[in-house]
């Protein structure tokens, strides 16, 4: 089974979701907010992507953030940014087995669970 990171009321978490479920992929969801956020599964994800490229920052969060806060954002403190502000984390993430993905995209998941 399939766990798809980030938050049930992103649109495209959503999106994420709709495309497993459209080619009968067996999937849950890890809701950032109701089910917590790992430090084991932060340091992958960051191992994995970069801890730059983790940080959403189109998100609402993002905006209202500190500015001192963002000028001064750098590896050694942008994980427990993240764990405090997990709404600052791009999604979906898809960390299991070979496979790794943020974001969605159809041509993307295609070639992942193909």
């Amino acid at each position: 089974m399939i766990t798809v990171y980030g938050i049930k009321n992103c649109d495209t978490v959503k999106k994420a979701l709709k495309w497993l479920a459209e080619h009968d992929i067996e999937h849950q969801l890890h809701d950032y907010r109701s089910d917590g956020l790992s430090e084991d599964f932060l340091v992958k994800a960051e191992q994995q992507f970069g801890w730059d490229n983790l940080l959403n920052r189109r998100s609402t969060t993002w905006r209202n953030l500190d500015e001192q806060v963002k000028k001064t954002l750098e590896k050694p403190t942008a994980l427990s940014v993240l764990t405090a502000y997990p709404t600052l984390i791009k999604r979906p993430i898809i960390l299991q087995d070979d496979i790794a993905l943020i974001g969605f995209n159809d041509k993307l998941y295609e070639q992942a669970f193909s």
